[in-house]
């Protein structure tokens, strides 16, 4: 039995202020919030208010297809999330978009929202379309653009392991599908000032990076473009919630035929260091999705902070916290379905019969059964080209984004 006790310290994290207002005015809670750094202790309600959102509603909440990401409310906010759902409910067409950012392997952090999309997908018959940003990676992180794409190409396996429906789902990469996506984001580019960028997203180091979200528009608009209006869903983190606030402003001022996207902002999958947003490109480990259950094990017991006492006495006497406890709250975010169960192991650990290494054990069990399954459908895959072509764009369908926005092809595609 492992340690009932990992003594840990919170990461210290001092911020700058954001010209998005993603510094909390009180200096006791400064914290930042952008796509590109994340840092201090994150108040989600203060985000909220700040972004421009609204919290989930109970009754929200239940006519969203059953999931523990909603009913424990770590989606816990969004915007226009009633037209998605009166669409859904009504069985008319709508639309999930859900990315990656292919700069690394992926972690458990980052295929969360694609099985939250997957379900959306089987219980409401959602189009998901997954935009991969191989251009921003490029541009944003130091690595070759030989090394992005190696990211994406097994990026791209573990997508297509989530098992969506291909007939409902699109997936498209950036520098692959440009195409289609570089006309259209030209167009939005118009509304799009480096004031605006800068505002919303701080100083760009290059100006790749400040055409970006023009292509981010495009990616939330494509749905629309491809298969006509529709109430679209963007289920992210909410440190990517800037890209839809941006998109929806410019969607507002383009003629094009398309509805303001909708966001699901969702809190981030604490690091195993402790709370904070989970990042391949953070100091602490991550567990891979392609990690076998020997290394899941190793870097939870060695790495996953804890609520536990200082000494097993003090543990049995006084019980642990499982509100800071980070095997818990994998449980509770995703690995363990049954509310009552989770309720169960919370009492016993708070009343110190359950100890860390026990709570640690549970969670390293349901984690590897579930990368389990995972890599079962990911070593079934044939070549990706093959498997990948079901979820490409069409010919047709390119040919009505580009006449939706007003840029057809000049030589055709």
């Amino acid at each position: 039995m492992s340690d009932p006790t990992d003594n840990h310290r919170e990461p210290n994290a001092t911020t700058p202020p954001e010209a998005d207002g993603s510094r909390s005015s009180d200096e006791a809670d400064e914290f930042t919030v952008t796509p590109y750094a994340v840092s201090g202790e994150v108040n989600y309600d203060k985000l909220v208010a700040r972004f421009g959102a609204a919290e989930l509603t109970d009754e929200q909440i239940t006519r969203f297809p059953d999931h523990p990401l909603l009913r424990r409310r770590t989606f816990y906010a969004g915007r226009d999330v009633d037209d998605y759902l009166a669409a859904a409910g009504a069985g008319d067409p709508h639309a999930v978009v859900t990315g990656r950012g292919p700069s690394g392997p992926m972690h458990l952090g980052h295929v969360l929202p694609l099985y939250l999309a997957k379900r959306f997908q089987r219980e409401t018959g959602a189009t998901v379309y997954v935009p991969l940003s191989d251009d921003e990676k490029f541009l944003a992180k130091e690595q070759s653009f030989a090394s992005i794409g190696e990211h994406t190409r097994e990026n791209l396996r573990d997508i297509l392991a989530v098992g969506f429906d291909p007939a409902r789902t699109r997936i498209v990469i950036d520098t692959a599908d440009a195409d289609v996506l570089y006309p259209i984001a030209v167009r939005l580019a118009k509304h799009l000032t480096p004031a605006t960028v800068e505002a919303v997203y701080g100083e760009q180091d290059t100006v790749g990076l400040q055409f970006y979200p023009a292509v981010q528009a495009t990616h939330l608009l494509l749905p629309q473009l491809v298969a006509g209006r529709q109430p679209t869903l963007v289920p992210i983190a909410v440190d990517q919630d800037p890209h839809v606030r941006v998109c929806r402003d410019v969607a507002a001022k383009e003629a094009l035929p398309v509805r303001k996207p909708g966001a699901l902002l969702g809190r981030f999958l604490p690091s195993l260091a402790g709370p904070g947003k989970m990042s391949s490109s953070g100091d602490a480990p991550s567990i891979e999705l392609t990690d076998d259950p020997e290394t899941v094990a190793e870097t939870i017991h060695t790495h996953a902070y804890t609520g536990g006492r200082p000494t097993l006495e003090d543990h049995r006497e006084k019980g642990g916290d499982p509100t800071v406890d980070v095997p818990f709250q994998y449980l509770r975010y995703f690995f363990e379905p049954d509310d009552d169960e989770l309720e169960r192991i919370a009492a016993a650990y708070r009343a110190g019969d359950l100890l860390s290494g026990d709570l640690k054990d549970l969670a390293i069990e349901r984690i590897t059964d579930f990368l389990a399954a995972h890599q079962r459908r990911r070593n079934a895959l044939d070549e990706l080209a093959t498997e990948l072509e079901p979820y490409r764009l069409t010919d047709e369908e390119r040919r009505r984004a580009l006449d939706s926005a007003g840029v057809p092809s000049v030589v055709g595609v």
